[in-house]
């Protein structure tokens, strides 16, 4: 099978993809997820002109000229407003929130009021019509549409829905990826690694790619390089209702690299297993009925790169929420060569320098390294058959923090 370019790829993997059904739940449990519908007001707010400050509510014509000495008729704490009516040469105690009296078009703030004792005040500073009042619906009003779909529910946007009396909120169903480690050699962290064996890492960082863009993630474990074992958690995952499943190491084609074949054994439409990309150019991707598989390269650099490019933008888009890499412009602090006929992903160190960004690339790119991807914060991206360039020269580069 012929290399496919990474632009076809993304494109062919994302084919069909939308976003899940949506699900009612708690607000307090909403943080972080897409709206699957709209929020409209379910109540005005403000309910009532209220008022802004600590004050007095009195009316405009009586403050126009001062000092004035007005009678202190009553108080209107929040959540508990002044039932009868302010008069001429009469005011109100008033706190913040508290609704104005009526009769009352405007609230002095304490400071230009001095307290004269037995029930009178004196204004001292003139306060005009409507000054401090927050009027009724002044935010929104009972059926305004406040948050559109697909909005993340970030911290105001979920104040926003309480303050519209919403308990619960329709939000996208979060996908589920389960991950399926494969290989004799891995060992969970934390084992005493045998002298031919080492210690699994890759799944940890696909978990974390996948939970960035708000999905979940089921870790199913380590499978032995058995069909039978391989296949026993292909099948663990379709009974959890999995949205996408992963499978790390044995995508290539070599006669230990069993992927291929036990998920062409539980029925996969394999549509592609190798990407014009360095690094990851062993990634297949298939559909298992509605489940998604992504098999990706055993490397664990190539396992997070290929994360980054294709698992997230999936995720994202299965998930309701919006995706688009973070590229820049660079300008590159040494020489490199020309290209093949891959897509190159080079790990680098990306700085800002006389405001314009500055790519270093590292020498070795080996993808096994995981502490110089940890160190890098950001790809440079170069396209097949690119020329050499030389130190100085323009460059993309992909933002990965």
């Amino acid at each position: 099978m012929a290399l496919v370019p990474v632009a076809e790829a993304l494109e062919r993997l994302l084919d069909g993809a939308t976003a899940l059904p949506g699900e009612s739940v708690p607000l307090a449990d909403a943080a972080g997820r897409a709206l699957a519908e709209p929020v409209v007001a379910l109540r005005t707010q403000p309910p009532f002109n209220a008022s802004a400050m600590d004050g007095y509510a009195v009316r405009a014509a009586d403050v126009a000229s001062v000092p004035v000495r007005l009678s202190v008729i009553g108080m209107a704490p929040a959540g508990r407003g002044y039932d009868g009516s302010v008069g001429r040469a009469e005011a109100v105690r008033i706190f913040t929130g508290a609704p104005v009296p009526e009769g009352a078009d405007t609230i002095v703030i304490q400071e230009n009021v001095r307290d004269l004792g037995n029930g009178h005040v004196e204004v001292t500073e003139p306060t005009a019509k409507d000054r401090n009042i927050r009027r009724r619906g002044l935010d929104f009003s009972q059926g305004d549409v406040l948050l559109d779909k697909g909005r993340i529910l970030d911290p105001a946007a979920l104040s926003l829905a309480a303050s519209a009396n919403h308990p619960t909120l329709n939000v996208v169903r979060r996908p589920l990826v389960a991950i399926v480690a494969t290989g004799d050699e891995l060992l969970a962290p934390g084992s005493e690694p045998g002298p031919d064996q080492i210690i699994s890492s890759n799944a940890y960082g696909v978990a974390a790619a996948a939970q960035s863009v708000g999905a979940r993630a089921l870790d199913l474990g380590i499978a032995a390089d058995r069909e039978q074992d391989i296949a026993a958690l292909v099948k663990k995952a379709v009974a959890a209702k999995a949205d996408v499943i992963v499978t790390l190491g044995g995508a290539s084609v070599g006669d230990h690299d069993l992927i291929h074949d036990v998920l062409t054994g539980e029925g996969i439409n394999l549509d592609f297993w190798k990407i014009a990309m360095r690094p990851g150019k062993p990634l297949m991707f298939g559909r298992l009925g509605d489940i998604r598989c992504i098999g990706l390269p055993g490397n664990p650099v190539a396992s997070l790169v290929c994360s980054q490019l294709f698992l997230k933008p999936l995720l994202a888009r299965l998930g309701g929420r919006s995706f688009q890499q973070d590229m820049r412009r660079a300008r590159l602090a040494a020489a490199m060569q020309a290209n093949d006929l891959r897509q190159d992903y080079v790990r680098a160190v990306v700085r800002e320098d006389d405001r314009a960004l500055v790519a270093t690339p590292f020498g070795i790119q080996d993808s096994s390294m995981l502490r110089m991807l940890a160190d890098a914060n950001g790809l440079i991206v170069r396209e097949p058959f690119a020329p050499a360039a030389e130190a100085g020269a323009e460059c993309s580069v992909l933002m990965l923090r």
